[in-house]
């Protein structure tokens, strides 16, 4: 159970975030390109500038000509008084550059102080602009960015590249072209060509990266937009090793190096440090990147960081008893940081689930160690050292039984009320649909009701926003955004659907395509068929699922929601945050379109929009708190309720794609019924394979005849022990036969018989009855095997067995050490 913490300072080291690794190596491999010092527009003189901008300002009214030159003359008055020898090295020794917000009153001031008109801020805005229209100057995309002018797109598209900007006006289409998310797309390759120079096709991907890291320290409230590279990515312009998107760019680390994994948790002993850098790397072939990284995470961090926590100044792997066992202590539990509903940040600490595979990591590491040194000794022989976790600690059959059990519990409690779970999605789902039609059909500003709840749509900022914007407010005031809304509880639906009609893991389900669903003709009925092809995810095994009709209805649900406007599933990158990689562009099925362009569906919104949907749909457990669904509590439920129906278990095995029945099995629930009615139901099978009249009624003789058996099994010196039905295969010659079963109070008629053998064998010896002393003997041998039978048996029913416990005679004669008169 959870018990709250109070509050304290730790000392133990964070560990170093990974975050951005991947942006950190894209800028070392794609770096961005540098302005050139001087190009023809910028080394004219003022005569030549001035000239150049009458060329740009051709077929404008006349007052907008005379009103760019006049203030373009005032900027370039002001940057003559600055060193340099073309007019981007006097606009970079200016004070504009690194004053983008107050050069312009910088500017007013020396006018002021040279006796000419002053103008206004707008006026010298104008004429930068104007100066960097004509390629004259190039500021640096920091300075871009903070004038925030409107007209970069259209300078550059009119004035540097017309062919590049039409072509990506074709890709893009001509309605959405003019949409907010274009508009603003366009507006960042517009900077970048004023401030780097050349036209569209000129653009690197070190440049894109530089834009991004500009807007991130520029933007107060940056949205991290990428549709802007996506463009640039589809013209085919940037090599073939180029990321496939920019976004979520600073949040991934991708496949890092082991010495990074080691590391990032900041280990004090450096010799430690080498050689578990050095352990990992002998692992890495033999394991996937997830499992390299878990390993990482256990011996570098919950091992060994944690004992230079408590034990400052450890250095070796030779641990004492008392340092070993505080850290078995430490590793059963977890601490956890929460948030508590007065506001105050307390540390709750509950069992460690994972505590026996991690020492059993630590174990592995011991021994592999001590396996190495005997094939190279001068590597690893230095660091042999006793394991400090022995096998008999870990106790797995124990945590299996556990495992077991909370699985199974999961699953009873939640296998009863999936039905109300389906319902609440379906449900859900259309009263989103519903809401989203009304905002849709709701004038910008106006008051509508739907589902007895009123909404005001809210007014948009542009033309494309009053058109296409879902956003409301509700009665209290709150902005909720409908299509967001509408957008989870599609996919929560399409989860719950696609989960439980296919016992799949989450992460099969997101790595599902198009090109999944596929038909299969029977050879016998030329019957077509459609199947569910499932990608290779935990076991790297492919397999193939019958689709149901109502998983064929899921299906054509998503792909009718993900179908582009051509009627093809568009191709889309997707993230493994497992093995840290971007996957090749595949039609997945769970995608959406946001800015702009479609993006995969990620684990995260699929968790929080179950979380949504449970949260409305009030379904609690026997006792009545809240249930929740985990993804993977959908594939223990198809299990359970697959083999309660009569799927046989090595079929379930095939379809969720386990190696061993044993897993299959544990997927599945028992309930307590379930064992009663399958023996019943074995019995039944059982009979129904044995003839029938074995299980009627007995008539008296056969009854008589099987009473008969038993009173003629009773022998002078036992009991015969052959079966009901079978008649005696030694003829009668009970004595040397095995089935004979002697009594201890017989044992006198035995001795009479091996004396009377003997006797005979004596006799016929002398008569020269060589073949009957062979038979004889034959006898007498089986007799002293009986009469060694009842010995055994004496001895084992007689001899008592040492335990080890000390009898009462042995307690008594004890002596007390207490002196006289002391008490306890």
């Amino acid at each position: 159970m959870s018990v709250p913490l109070t509050r304290k300072t730790s000392t133990a080291r964070p560990p170093v975030t990974m975050a951005g690794t991947v942006q950190k190596a894209l800028r070392k491999k794609f770096p961005p390109r540098q302005s050139p010092g001087a190009w023809l527009a910028t080394s004219l003189d003022r005569k030549g500038a001035l000239d150049l901008l009458n060329t740009f300002s051709e077929g404008v009214p006349k007052h907008t000509h005379v009103y760019r030159l006049r203030s373009a003359s005032r900027l370039l008055s002001w940057l003559e008084t600055f060193p340099g020898d073309n007019w981007q090295q006097r606009w970079h020794n200016s004070p504009a550059e690194s004053q983008p917000r107050s050069w312009t009153d910088l500017l007013t001031v020396w006018l002021r102080e040279q006796g000419r008109a002053a103008g206004s801020k707008a006026e010298h805005r104008t004429g930068a602009l104007a100066l960097i229209r004509a390629d004259v100057i190039r500021p640096g995309l920091a300075w871009l960015m903070t004038s925030r002018s409107p007209h970069y797109r259209d300078t550059a598209a009119a004035f540097r590249d017309p062919e590049g900007f039409a072509a990506l006006e074709m890709a893009a289409g001509s309605d959405f072209w003019q949409d907010r998310l274009a508009m603003q797309a366009a507006h960042q390759i517009a900077m970048l060509i004023l401030s780097k120079g050349g036209k569209i096709n000129d653009i690197t991907v070190g440049d894109c990266l530089e834009l991004k890291d500009v807007e991130a320290r520029t933007y107060r409230q940056f949205d991290g937009r990428t549709l802007f590279y996506t463009w640039l990515r589809n013209l085919e312009i940037f090599p073939p090793d180029a990321p496939a998107t920019l976004r979520d760019v600073t949040k991934h680390t991708g496949q890092v190096s082991v010495a990074q994994l080691v590391d990032r948790y900041q280990l004090k002993c450096r010799p430690i440090r080498n050689l578990l850098v050095d352990y990992l790397a002998e692992r890495e072939p033999a394991l996937d990147y997830r499992s390299l990284e878990q390993l990482a995470r256990c011996l570098a961090h919950l091992f060994w960081a944690d004992l230079e926590q408590h034990h400052p100044g450890i250095n070796s792997l030779h641990l004492d008893a008392e340092v070993i066992v505080a850290w078995k202590e430490r590793i059963r539990t977890k601490k956890t940081r929460r948030r508590m509903p007065d506001g105050t940040v307390a540390e709750i600490s509950s069992p460690r689930m994972s505590a026996i595979e991690r020492m059993n990591e630590v174990r592995a590491f011991y021994l592999d160690l001590a396996q190495w040194a005997v094939e190279e000794p001068s590597r690893w022989g230095p660091w042999v050292a006793p394991c400090p976790i022995r096998e008999r600690e870990l106790s797995f059959k124990k945590h299996d039984k556990q495992q077991k059990a909370r699985m199974d519990r999961r699953t009873r409690e939640r296998l009863p009320v999936l039905p109300a779970l389906v319902r609440a999605a379906d449900q859900r789902l259309k009263a989103a649909r519903q809401r989203l039609e009304a905002v849709l059909a709701a004038e910008p500003g106006t008051t509508f009701t739907v589902l007895g709840e009123t909404y005001t749509r809210v007014m948009g900022t542009d033309r494309v926003d009053r058109v296409r914007s879902t956003n409301v407010y509700d009665e209290a005031g709150k902005r909720i955004h409908l299509g967001q809304a509408e957008h989870r509880a599609f996919w929560a639906w399409a989860t719950v659907e696609f989960l439980r009609h296919t016992g799949a893991r989450i992460e099969e389900m997101l790595e599902t395509s198009h090109h999944s669903i596929i038909q299969y003709t029977l050879p016998t009925t030329t019957e077509v068929v459609p199947l569910l092809q499932i990608a290779p995810s935990k076991t790297d095994e492919e397999r193939v699922l019958l689709v149901t009709p109502e998983l064929a209805d899921v299906l054509s649900a998503i792909v009718q929601r993900v179908r582009g406007a051509d009627g093809k599933v568009p191709l889309v990158d997707s993230y493994d945050a497992s093995e840290k990689v971007w996957n090749p562009p595949m039609p997945l099925l769970f995608q959406w379109k946001t800015g702009g362009q479609s993006r995969a569906v990620s684990q995260n919104t699929i968790r929080r929009a179950l979380s949504e949907m449970l949260e409305t749909a009030d379904i609690t457990d026997t006792a009545g708190q809240p249930l929740s669904y985990q993804p993977h509590d959908f594939r223990r439920i198809f299990v359970t309720d697959a083999i309660a129906n009569g799927l046989p278990p090595h079929i379930a095995m095939i379809i969720c794609g386990h190696k061993d029945i044993s897993t299959t099995m544990g997927y599945k629930a028992v309930y307590p019924t379930e064992a009663i009615e399958a023996h019943r139901a074995f019995i039944s099978r059982r009979r129904s394979l044995r003839p029938g009249e074995e299980y009627r009624t007995p008539t008296t003789e056969e009854w008589d005849a099987f009473l008969g058996h038993f009173e003629k099994r009773k022998l002078s010196v036992g009991t015969c022990g052959r079966a009901f039905g079978t008649s005696c295969v030694h003829e009668h010659a009970c004595v040397r036969c095995p089935m004979l079963r002697p009594e201890p109070a017989q044992r006198g008629r035995l001795e009479e018989i091996r004396i009377n053998l003997i006797a005979r064998i004596t006799e016929a010896q002398r008569e020269g009855w060589l073949g009957e002393v062979e038979r004889l003997e034959t006898s007498l041998v089986a007799t002293g095997e009986k009469l060694a039978q009842l010995d055994a048996e004496v001895v084992r029913r007689t001899g008592a067995v040492d335990l080890g416990m000390p009898s009462f005679s042995q307690i008594a004669v004890r002596t007390s050490a207490a002196t006289p008169g002391e008490t306890s």
